[in-house]
């Protein structure tokens, strides 16, 4: 059975995984061989190790997620997002008392021995999951705003609302856009999509004057706009990170200083391992290193959201659409914040960014998508098989009956 299932997996997303989970590796030991002496003060493989050790747990993730049917889930879920909200909830309050695990500037993690685990990263995948549940068995009144879309909305506000009070307004944005492009995707009509929309805008004009007001919208969060605007102007305060990141783009050129010869990981760039790695990527392999990282991502998210698009199954494609839509955003993010395109929100380029919670989400998130894409491909077999059959007994009952006429 297992060996008629691994015929149809889509090995080429498994190998572009492999791929960028491997220049993640090699690029976060040259990327923090130098802070972790220097500023964090522990080993210079300090976070190479680790990312090993988290690497072999997503991978062993990942192939369960993998084989085990994506439908086996469906009765998990409403008890997964519970415990998702739940635990968003427990951190909330942690917060509040000064109790949770803080990291810059976000109570956003729970310490556990010596790891600290992001329970808002798998909120993404669990809201996708429980947004594909509802609107599959929901499409024979999906256009019945009230019915189809009040529940769903509401569950996503209070995770979105919760990851925003940590404060972490990168990943509260995220979630948000994950879940509207789920909903679109829904197979709802053009009035409904609208209808969404003016819902979003209206929340939106909302909440930012209750952020400012309660302080969740800061002068410090709002000088990152004035920093990617100017950067220059700003090269001491707002503007310093993105000043150093050019500077890091610029140095590497076509074909890059050479691995390790980044100059500006040492101590002039900061987060060089995490949200800024494709600003060392840049320096020590040039562009052609940027580009693979690129082609790579781009292969990963066009495939998806492909495999989205062939899937019958509602279940199955709105998982893709998540997936895809969340691997995008986070690529786009990520970039545009150390390029200057967008305002920098600190969210990781996945698959290459260090992070532990952040590359187990990714793992899990592609293993659903590569299971999906495993039923996709058993099912056209299948029919491909049943044309075949169909096409061969009709030229036989047509032999016969040519046969028939001649006697």
């Amino acid at each position: 059975m297992f060996k008629r299932m691994f015929r149809y997996y889509d090995y080429s997303i498994i190998i572009a995984i492999v791929c960028l989970s491997a220049i993640g590796l090699v690029m976060i030991y040259s990327a923090s061989m130098v802070t972790s002496v220097t500023r964090f003060d522990v080993p210079y493989d300090y976070f190479y190790n680790r990312q090993k050790i988290w690497l072999t747990v997503s991978f062993f993730v990942f192939f369960a997620t993998m084989i085990l049917p994506y439908k086996i889930y469906l009765k998990l879920i409403p008890i997964g997002i519970g415990i998702i909200t739940a635990t968003l909830l427990l951190l909330f309050i942690l917060g509040l008392f000064g109790l949770g695990h803080t990291a810059g500037n976000a109570t956003s993690w729970f310490k556990v021995g010596g790891a600290s685990i992001q329970p808002a990263e798998f909120a993404k995948i669990g809201l996708v999951m429980y947004l594909a549940m509802v609107f599959s068995k929901r499409q024979e009144y999906i256009n019945d705003f009230r019915k189809a879309f009040i529940g769903p909305i509401t569950i996503t506000l209070l995770i979105v609302g919760l990851v925003m009070v940590q404060p972490d307004f990168g990943t509260a944005m995220i979630i948000g856009m994950i879940a509207a492009a789920v909903m679109s995707c829904s197979g709802i009509s053009l009035k409904t999509f609208f209808k969404l929309v003016r819902l979003a805008i209206g929340l939106a004009l909302v909440a930012i004057p209750i952020g400012m007001v309660t302080g969740y919208v800061s002068e410090e969060r709002l000088s990152r706009f004035t920093g990617a605007g100017d950067p220059f102007k700003h090269a001491e305060d707002a503007g310093y990170q993105l000043v150093n990141s050019y500077l890091a783009i610029g140095s590497g050129g076509i074909k890059g200083l050479g691995l390790g010869g980044s100059i500006q990981k040492y101590g002039y760039l900061p987060e060089s391992h995490t949200d800024f790695i494709m600003a060392v990527i840049a320096e020590e392999l040039g562009f052609f290193g940027v580009s693979v990282v690129l082609i790579l991502l781009f292969f990963i998210v066009a495939k998806t959201l492909l495999l989205a698009k062939k899937c019958d199954d509602p279940f199955g494609s709105l998982i893709c659409v998540g997936v895809g839509t969340m691997i995008g955003l986070q690529s786009f993010i990520n970039l545009g914040g150390l390029t200057g395109l967008i305002p920098i929100t600190g969210v990781p380029l996945p698959f290459i960014s260090y992070g532990g919670s952040s590359l187990v989400l990714l793992m899990i998130s592609m293993g659903l998508v590569v299971n999906v894409s495993m039923f996709v491909n058993y099912r056209k077999d299948k029919k491909n098989q049943a044309n075949m059959q169909q096409q061969k007994a009709t030229v036989e009952k047509g032999s016969t009956i040519s046969l028939n006429s001649d006697v």
